[in-house]
Formats: structure tokens, C-alpha cells, sequence
């Protein structure tokens, strides 16, 4: 994985109201030299965020190249979260681009994130417990046929599909509940995939998972970046 450096917050003189963290930029590791001609995959430039009494971000540049495992470090209110909230549609920069494949996008809504092919995989899993590992995967994304049935079967084959994309093994009737934490983010992963994610935002994957679960998941990251996602490991 390439590593980037959000730099340590710099506080505000204590005449200043509130905190103003201020960030420097996300700067590329100096050993990441770029030799693919295309577009990067992402490119956030300038991008500016400030809530009351607080500058969050300021001129935050990020770049993620396809088939590329991108660690954003930094300490507890450097701005790792709102750049990714932003990145993801929960919030409006106040200032900044950002271009996927070269293209400007305008991520207005989790929902224009997703169409644009980003994936936020958040500590908090969003599953429903009372499901199974299927229906967990295509909740909102029903493969349907005439009169707007749903394939149970089309279903079942694209999961187990994804799952051995993964090269992991996890029960498909199961309900989500009673899987591990570390299976459950799996199951996450299985439905960015089926939605074509092809930009993955992992906010802390590991917090909760034990070391053995831990070498899974690096395991499973590897084998996506080789399929040439792009992931950025916070």
C-alpha cells in the first residue's frame, strides 16, 4: 500500500474562536512515481470545508491511481472523516474539484457517489441484522424479473460469484446478525462490488477485527487491487 501524509492540525491563536484545525495538504508518498498515461482515477483538488469556529480542511489535495491501496494518516480532527464525508456525498465542499477519470464530478448526494462509483464502507456496518448475507448484498439493488419479482436464484449465483471473487467463504443463508464483525464487513465489501464500486473507502476496517481477521481483510484488499480497484484505507 502507498501511504499519504494528512499533516498534524495546527491550532488557532487563543484569541481565535473554536479550534480551526487546519490540515496541510495530502501530499504523495516521494517514492509513488506515476507511469500510467490515463487520467488518475480520483483527483481531489483544493478541497476547503469549515464548519462554525472550526476550518476542518484547507486546500486538501488527494490523488488515487487505479489497482492503488492509499492510507490517509493523521491525528483525531486533522480532517480524515470530512474529506471523506465529502468524497462520499454527505457534505459539500465549500471550495475544491474533484475528477474522476479526468472527468469533473459534482457529488451532491450519497447517492451521486454511488452512480459515480464510490463505496464508503463506515466503522458503524450499515447491514440489517434480520437478513441474510444475500439479501444484505443486494438491499436497494433487487435483481427483479417480469412484474417486478425478485430472482432469488440470480440472486444466490451473483453472491456466491462475489464472495469467491473475494476468495472468501461465508454462509449466503446466514442472517447478517450472527456473523462476525469481520464477515459482516465482507458482506459490505460484496455489495460495493455489485453496485461496480470501483473507489473504496475503508474508515478503520481494523478497529474491531483480531489479527488473524486483520491478515484476512489485508488479504482480500490485495486481491482487489489487483482486479484494479482503487482503495483508500483511513
Amino acid at each position: 500500500a502507498n501511504s499519504v501524509v494528512l499533516s498534524a492540525p495546527r491550532r488557532s491563536s487563543p484569541s481565535s474562536p473554536g479550534l480551526a484545525l487546519l490540515p496541510a495538504s495530502v501530499v504523495k508518498s516521494s517514492s509513488m512515481v506515476r507511469n500510467d498515461p490515463r487520467p488518475a482515477l480520483l483527483q481531489m483538488e483544493g478541497m476547503t470545508k469549515a464548519f462554525p469556529g472550526v476550518q476542518a480542511l484547507s486546500g486538501v489535495d488527494l490523488t488515487l491511481e487505479r489497482g492503488e491501496i492509499l492510507a490517509v494518516l493523521g491525528e483525531n480532527g486533522a480532517g480524515k472523516s470530512t474529506l471523506m464525508k465529502i468524497l462520499g456525498g454527505a457534505l459539500r465542499a465549500d471550495a475544491g474539484t474533484i475528477r474522476i477519470d479526468g472527468e469533473r464530478v459534482e457529488l451532491h448526494s450519497p447517492r451521486a457517489a454511488r452512480l459515480a462509483g464510490i463505496a464508503l464502507i463506515h466503522q458503524e456496518l450499515q447491514l440489517v441484522p434480520a437478513l441474510n448475507t444475500v439479501e444484505n448484498i443486494f438491499l436497494g439493488q433487487e435483481l427483479t424479473v417480469r412484474w417486478g419479482w425478485i430472482d432469488r436464484v440470480a440472486e444466490r449465483r451473483r453472491a456466491a460469484e462475489i464472495l469467491n471473487r473475494l476468495g472468501v467463504d461465508i454462509e449466503l443463508d446466514c442472517p447478517c446478525g450472527q456473523l462476525t464483525t469481520a464477515k459482516q464487513q465482507l458482506v459490505e465489501i460484496a455489495r460495493a462490488l455489485v453496485r461496480e464500486a470501483r473507489i473504496l473507502v475503508m474508515d478503520e476496517p481494523t478497529a474491531a477485527l483480531t489479527l488473524r481477521e486483520t491478515e484476512k481483510l489485508f488479504e482480500v484488499m490485495a486481491q482487489l487491487k489487483r482486479q484494479g480497484l482503487g482503495i483508500v484505507y483511513i
